[in-house]
């Protein structure tokens, strides 16, 4: 009777175990390269899912926060816009005040009508501010020219009226309406929504400016320009009252945006993510078998027949 001592399909199964622990340890060694325990979704299909969700829900994120960044930027820079607009006024009626004394000569009142043109066009400027990306801060839905035109007729407002806002669950404004802030003041003397800030300037500027008027006539400008600086002054204090609780809206909004941040890169972080000490466990303990299986597979390769037939 023959007998066969058959070692190929031992070999091949002793080979085939150790290439098994050897692509183990390569996919062990490129997870401790890049730290992540999921690489490509074939790793864990529902891990994968899990991190695609939580990018998709920081891109989102993200692209809020560039809209609270852009209306920031906008709203900062139209609260400072008003502010300086309201010293402005307050100086226009430091000198309405003066044009007031009784002393005062036509000329010295022609003097402070000019200056009140100058505080007029400073106020236009001011106005007509862009926002440093390219468009208007006071230009409403938009604005090509500057949204505050200077005409024979005074200024008027030439932008579209309302407000652009950012994209997003806040609806954050992205530009002011310059129409309702310059130009819609409430006139002390009608009670309409129609007094331009800019027409007050002009009328008085005009009033002061004309010799040989009666004590009674310039005692009247004084008093109606007293009331109607007041009263644009009261207007833009209320729209930069305004601007200021956006701004604050804008804080909470952010305080939300990073809170959703943290918990969607928490959450990809625990899908992703490897657990360095349990790998590196793992991989010292994967390298020191297949060390083990090579020398196995290398004893048993040497147990040849042939080896024993010919020594």
């Amino acid at each position: 009777m023959t007998v066969r001592i058959a070692t190929h399909n031992a070999y091949e199964r002793g080979l085939a175990q150790l290439q098994q622990r050897q692509s183990e340890l390569a996919r062990l060694q490129e997870q401790l390269t890049t730290g992540k325990r999921v690489a490509r979704a074939s790793d864990d299909p529902a891990a994968a899912a899990r991190a695609e969700r939580a990018l998709a829900t920081e891109t989102r994120l993200d692209a809020e926060q560039r809209a609270l960044d852009a209306s920031r930027s906008l709203l900062t820079q139209g609260e400072s816009a008003l502010g300086v607009a309201g010293e402005l006024l307050l100086q226009a009626r430091d000198l309405v005040v003066q044009a007031g004394n009784a002393s005062y000569s036509d000329r010295e009142r022609a003097d402070l009508a000019q200056a009140l043109r100058g505080l007029r066009e400073q106020m236009l400027a001011v106005a007509n501010r862009g926002d440093g990306a390219g468009a208007w801060l006071f230009g409403g839905l938009g604005s090509d020219p500057p949204p505050l035109a200077d005409g024979a007729g005074g200024v008027s407002f030439v932008g579209d009226p309302g407000q652009t806002q950012a994209a997003g669950p806040d609806a954050l404004p992205l530009s002011l309406d310059g129409g309702e802030i310059w130009l819609q003041a409430r006139d002390p003397a009608t009670g309409a929504d129609d007094l331009s800030v800019f027409a007050v300037l002009d009328r008085l500027a005009d009033e002061l400016a004309t010799t040989g008027r009666s004590g009674d006539e310039i005692s009247a400008t004084v008093a109606t320009g007293l009331a109607e600086i007041d009263a644009v002054h009261d207007h833009l204090l209320m729209h930069r009252a305004r601007v200021g609780q956006t701004l604050q809206r804008i804080d909470g909004a952010q305080d939300r945006v990073w809170d959703q941040t943290l918990a969607a890169q928490a959450e990809r972080a625990a899908a992703e993510d490897l657990d360095m000490v349990q790998a590196i466990s793992e991989f010292q303990s994967r390298q020191t078998g297949y060390d083990a299986a090579l020398k196995a597979y290398a004893q048993v390769q040497r147990m040849s027949l042939l080896q024993y037939l010919n020594p």
